[in-house]
């Protein structure tokens, strides 16, 4: 009996790691691609789900799924409603495991071809390269998944003349109850559900479980799930809490019904085992409850966020509230959020000058503008101090250098608003005012652009032009100066303005420039 325990602990272990190296290996493999479409193929509930199915069935792995996305949302990158889409879409595309370990597991039973598979899978990563070597261990994930399956089912053999369906809990609330906490126990255990499932679907082929406690064991699973999602978002932005909560609020309605349907739809459940075996029944309910509460929940999204957010609400609306010092574990993550912090300090500095280069001008922004961009600022460059890169590739360095350049060009531009009179000179000059003005309309559209390229081509320009019309305008000046025909005081005065312009204008672009740049480097 000893043994047996032993083989089913280690057969659980291999599956455990196979599908940790799986994952990781999926997840390494298409980062920069799952960030993408993650962050930019989610702006609406039904294209979330439709995301989070996708990336989490890819990845095999919802809690890294909803881990990403609680990263995202804290960063910025997503909004909360749009969040909630990829959560439902994560509990579908998590679903995806069962079917493998059911359909090639348990009726192709290939843990036999997983051995010499593991062999060829090795040579890959031990001999291969980049691609070759993230595809060996992909396969040996997967090779180690289905021989761990194989042990388990070795190992629950002689428990099914042990250990029966009448020995567990009873029918009823309180029987289903305990079978509920025994898979959500499971679950944070081994902090995975495909493991848990699988070890439910073993049993439950061995003759140890009947369908209705392997039922209930399953949706215990999915509250368990959300266990990794709670922890990543403790100490985080009120935002981050949010979706966790969101996250387990979802599943524990989800749990509920599920419990409903395995009630109402006992009859034809049973009918559905009897006819294509009871582990590939397990999974269409699995998979069939998780769709429903995705078709429940998904008309109501944005009422749903409402309520989560009236639960914990968010008290932190300032220019650094994505700098999330929990995103600092991951390099890509706390970049995001340092580059939605840049923008959001950006917008108000660039917003600022172009109420103060407009006609009639608004000085009121700029009055507070440097005692709020200022320290935002400083936080800022703080929080990028703090960001390791020991492991980044260079994509990640590439987006670190650029933003450490606007940020150094965004302070030269804040330092220069800080110039009222040179303001209040340009938009009292009439030779002046238009280029001002057009320089103002050019930072309002840099604050609303995504045409990061476009924009900064438009600053350039106007920088040359600026600096094209200082050179002539201190010839021309110091040459009327000599003759008697300018005060030298408004010479300087007019030179000083415009090579306020001629600056801010290059520092905009340049800005413009290594945002494009740093775009470009996190797409892969």
């Amino acid at each position: 009996m000893l043994q047996d325990v032993l083989v089913i602990l280690g057969g659980i272990g291999l599956f455990i790691f196979g599908m940790s190296l799986m994952t990781e290996a999926l997840r390494t493999a298409a980062s920069g691609q799952l960030r993408q479409i993650l962050a930019g193929f989610t702006t609406t509930p039904i294209r979330g789900v439709l995301t989070g199915t996708f990336v989490t069935a890819l990845i095999q792995s919802s809690s890294a799924t909803t881990v990403m996305v609680v990263g995202f949302v804290g960063a910025g990158l997503l909004s909360f409603p749009q969040a909630l889409g990829v959560i439902f879409g994560a509990n579908i595309g998590t679903t995806f495991t069962g079917w493998i370990v059911a359909v090639l597991g348990f009726k192709l039973q290939l843990g036999s071809v997983a051995l010499p598979a593991l062999f060829v899978a090795s040579l890959m990563g031990l001999l291969g390269q980049g691609a070759w070597a993230r595809a060996g261990r992909i396969l040996a994930g997967l090779c180690l998944l289905f021989i761990g399956l194989d042990m388990m089912q070795v190992g629950a053999a002689p428990f099914s003349d042990i250990v029966t369906p009448d020995d567990l809990p009873p029918p009823g609330f309180g029987g289903q109850l305990q079978l509920l906490m025994v898979g959500l126990v499971m679950t944070v255990v081994m902090q995975s559900s495909s493991a848990a499932l699988a070890v439910a679907l073993v049993f439950l082929a061995s003759g140890s479980l009947d369908f209705s406690q392997a039922a209930t064991i399953v949706i215990g699973m999915k509250i368990g799930t959300t266990v990794t999602a709670l922890l990543a978002s403790i100490g985080g932005a009120a935002t981050m809490r949010q979706t966790a909560v969101a996250n387990l609020l979802y599943n524990v309605v989800t749990a509920m019904l599920a419990f409903t349907l395995l009630l109402v739809v006992a009859d034809p459940l049973d009918a559905l085992a009897a006819g294509v075996g009871p582990e590939l029944a397990l999974v269409i309910f699995h998979t069939g409850f998780s769709i429903a509460a995705a078709l429940l929940f998904l008309p109501f999204t944005r009422q749903y966020a409402a309520f989560v957010v009236r639960l914990i609400p968010d008290a932190t609306s300032g220019l650094t509230a994505s700098l999330d010092k929990t995103l600092l574990r991951d390099d890509a993550a706390a970049l995001d959020a340092a580059e939605t912090a840049f923008r959001r300090i950006a917008e108000r500095v660039y917003v600022a000058l172009a109420s103060g280069l407009a006609t009639p001008a608004d000085l009121r922004a700029l009055a507070t503008l440097q005692s709020q961009a200022g320290p935002a600022l400083d936080e800022l460059k703080d929080y990028m101090r703090q960001i390791s890169l020991q492991d980044g590739t260079k994509g990640t360095l590439e987006r670190y250098s650029a933003l450490l350049h606007q940020i150094d060009h965004l302070r030269r531009v804040l330092n220069r608003a800080g110039r009222a009179d040179i303001i209040d000179r340009l938009m009292r000059d009439p030779a002046l005012r238009r280029p001002a003005q057009h320089l103002g309309a050019l930072l309002q559209r840099s604050a609303d652009s995504r045409d990061l390229a476009a924009e900064s081509r438009r600053l350039f320009w106007l920088a040359r032009l600026m600096t094209a019309r200082n050179d002539r305008q201190r010839r021309n000046s110091f040459l009327s100066d000599g003759a008697g025909e300018a005060a030298l005081e408004d010479v300087f005065a007019r030179t000083d303005a415009l090579r306020w312009l001629m600056r801010v204008s290059d520092h905009a672009a340049r800005i413009a420039s290594y945002a494009s740049e740093a775009r470009l480097a996190a797409t892969p």
